[in-house]
């Protein structure tokens, strides 16, 4: 089921998610799993070197299939932050406001320096099996 009722769920289960961000900016970090809607509440990146910037690449994948009652015509990749540089010792908030991906929706992203960024995701697994 590509479209979970959301009214219905047998369970909603709160969690998070930490990376410390590779190189490479293709990187799966999450893939969401059958008879599932992934709630994503929040996503933080902090630069954890103490003297450099590095930027931040952060997208969907396998989107555009759309949901019930949707015909969608989007892209299959959509980014959430492209190339966003995070200065040397700070923090910057990605998503604030809550967004759902879809049953086999891939989250992937990656830094322009390994190891300089950590990424933490805020989330509700929200299942109807």
């Amino acid at each position: 089921m590509a479209n979970p009722n959301i009214v219905n769920v047998a369970t909603i289960n709160g969690g998070n998610l930490g990376f410390n961000l590779s190189a490479t900016a293709t990187a799966t970090l999450l893939t969401v799993g059958a008879d599932v809607i992934l709630k994503i509440n929040r996503i933080t990146v902090a630069n954890v070197d103490g003297s450099s910037s590095a930027n931040v690449d952060l997208f969907v994948d396998g989107m555009g299939s759309g949901a019930t009652g949707i015909s969608a015509t989007g892209a299959a990749t959509v980014y959430l932050a492209k190339t966003v540089a995070v200065p040397a010792d700070s923090t910057l908030v990605l998503v604030d406001s809550p967004i759902y991906l879809m049953e086999a929706d891939i989250l992937k992203g990656g830094a322009s320096a390994a190891g300089d960024l950590d990424l933490y995701i805020s989330y509700e697994v929200l299942n109807d099996a």
